[in-house]
């Protein structure tokens, strides 16, 4: 293979792994990439879907959430495991591919980052307008200064930035929690909620919705920057060392998403013990959910709470685009930017269309440029996942550690299932709606 630059060159390796660490030592030295790819399933794209599914239907859609967070967990294995067996994150391996198809891919991954960027910039502006009472428009604006808050962490190393974003995540479930807490849902119906409901295949509605949170929940860019921060970890290039080193990521990976299935779970159900409980099944702006809240739950501090963890959610989300975005142009097409030239372009691209639609349309566009940005999201999708499970299942490339014959039948499932059933979303978003 060409000898191209490594993965995220400044963290590359720069977190020991010795061999006399013990067994929760070494646990430890390999948490946080999880925690930095977790947050992508819970930014504020996911919150519109997950408020319309429990406002319209209850707790009927907790199951979709759960088939959701399992398919993202099986992706994510397979971008560590593509990162730590190969030295190469899914944007540099791409070089095995011709240079036509290669540059196709590059500019899809980058449509991806600036639609989830995005959402964070609608979800950031929107939390400082119900905290703050800050006017959209500011808002937007505002959240173009973040960037001086991950230069000053990137400069620390990457450990200061996993410790922000598992902080801001603690933030966000706390919330959440005692959100739950307040609105007392019914727990017969919630654990029922998670047996998956023939209305799904029978209710177009319903199957609209659905489709929508899988959409929102698996993350394109997150395949390539796991696949790049897992290689921070100095660990042995040994069969052996490789092989401790994707145990122990699997584990950091299926316990962040575990708080991101349970963020995704609290926002449904929320909606579902307030909003659907008193007949209001038309709840999908984030706005109009934060102002139901108070009288619903009788205290200002669910209204509260629900805007400090989009704030949270917004900020930890921002974070993960800059770094892929940094992965997705090294790897695909080798140019280097500074973070913050790089945290700059993906931003403006970001706020130029959030700013004109706040402008003509206020926050009721901006609700749905936030639906929409999930959309793009969604096409983006299969151009992420088919590479990868192709990569993961070479046994030239991955020799011992390829997909074996039941994962790789799971895994090409998955990578069908995602690609027809976002196709399906597409095509119902704008010929049928």
């Amino acid at each position: 293979m060409v000898n191209l630059p490594k993965s995220l060159e400044e963290v590359h390796r720069t977190i020991p792994i010795h061999g006399h660490f013990s067994w929760w030592r070494k646990l430890l030295a390999f948490a946080g990439p999880g925690y930095l790819v977790a947050v992508g399933y819970m930014d504020p794209g996911n919150w519109a879907t997950d408020l319309a599914g429990g406002s319209k239907f209850g707790y009927s859609l907790l199951a979709v959430i759960l088939i959701s967070n399992l398919l993202a967990m099986l992706l994510q294995h397979l971008s560590l495991k593509l990162g730590i067996v190969t030295g190469r994150d899914l944007a540099s391996i791409s070089h095995r591919f011709p240079k036509r198809l290669r540059l196709f891919l590059w500019i899809m991954a980058e449509i991806a980052i600036t639609a989830c960027d995005l959402a964070e910039v609608i979800g950031s502006a929107i939390a400082l307008n119900l905290l703050f009472k800050i006017p959209l428009f500011i808002g937007v604006l505002i959240t173009s200064l973040d960037v001086l808050i991950l230069l000053l962490l990137q400069h620390r190393g990457l450990r200061y930035l996993e410790a922000l974003v598992i902080t801001l995540i603690s933030v966000i479930a706390v919330s959440f929690g005692i959100e739950i807490f307040l609105s007392q849902p019914n727990l017969p119906q919630l654990l029922t909620g998670f047996i998956p409901s023939t209305q799904l295949f029978t209710n177009p509605q319903m199957l609209y919705i659905a489709i929508g949170i899988l959409g929102a929940t698996v993350m394109p860019h997150n395949l390539y920057l796991h696949s790049a921060l897992v290689q921070s970890r100095s660990f042995k290039s040994s069969i052996r060392g490789k092989a401790e080193a994707i145990f122990f990521a699997t584990i950091d990976s299926t316990l962040a998403l575990s708080f991101a299935f349970f963020v995704n779970c609290a926002i449904l159900i929320l909606a579902a013990a307030t909003f659907y409980k008193s007949g209001l099944n038309q709840v999908a702006e984030i706005g109009q959910a934060h102002q139901l809240l108070t009288p619903l739950l009788g205290t200002s501090l669910g209204s509260v709470l629900f805007a400090v963890a989009l704030l949270a959610s917004g900020h930890n989300s921002t974070i993960t685009g800059t770094l892929a975005g940094q992965v997705v142009m090294e790897g695909f097409v080798h140019i280097k930017l500074a973070p913050w030239q790089r945290r700059l372009l993906t931003r403006l691209l970001a706020i130029v269309p959030a700013i004109i639609v706040v402008w003509f349309y206020g926050s009721g566009g901006l609700a749905k440029l936030l639906v929409f940005s999930q959309v793009i999201l969604s096409l983006q999708l299969p151009f992420a996942v088919i590479p990868l499970v192709y990569f993961t299942s070479d046994k030239k490339l991955m020799k011992r550690f390829v997909n074996r014959p039941w994962l790789k039948i799971a895994s090409w499932s998955v990578a069908a299932l995602i690609t027809v059933l976002n196709l399906f979303l597409i095509q119902q978003t704008f010929f049928s709606l």
